[in-house]
């Protein structure tokens, strides 16, 4: 009988341009901060490692093991917009400005008049 007590996590196989959480296993292990940060997939590569670049400072990481990714879906970074209580006074209080700029952007677009396309000749 094997042991997966190791691994809990199933394998994934991250795509360039993917946002992922990456926890650096060398400034993990040795208790060094700011150890895990917000990344965006650059390059995957055949033996399952990938070119990584960190978007708060744009720092590279090189041969990244996806044992030590996890995918950051937009549902997650979508959620405030998704479940903001419109119906309440001050429900705006509770969301970010980019909530705020995505609704105000729909607002907009909704209750413009729908135009056709241009005829070709």
């Amino acid at each position: 009988m094997r042991d997966n007590a190791q691994r809990t996590i199933p394998a994934t196989k991250f795509e360039r341009g993917q946002f992922v959480l990456y926890r650096d296993p060398e400034m993990f292990w040795s208790g060094q901060a700011s150890h895990t940060f917000v990344c965006r997939v650059q390059r995957a590569w055949l033996e399952g490692t990938y070119d990584l670049v960190a978007v708060a400072t744009g720092r590279f990481v090189h041969d990244a093991s996806g044992d030590y990714m996890r995918l950051l879906p937009p549902v997650e970074a979508m959620r405030d917009i998704d479940t903001a209580p419109l119906n309440t006074d001050g429900a705006a209080d509770d969301m970010t400005a980019a909530a705020i700029a995505w609704l105000t952007q729909q607002h907009a677009t909704a209750n413009q008049r729908p135009e056709l396309p241009a005829q070709r000749d």
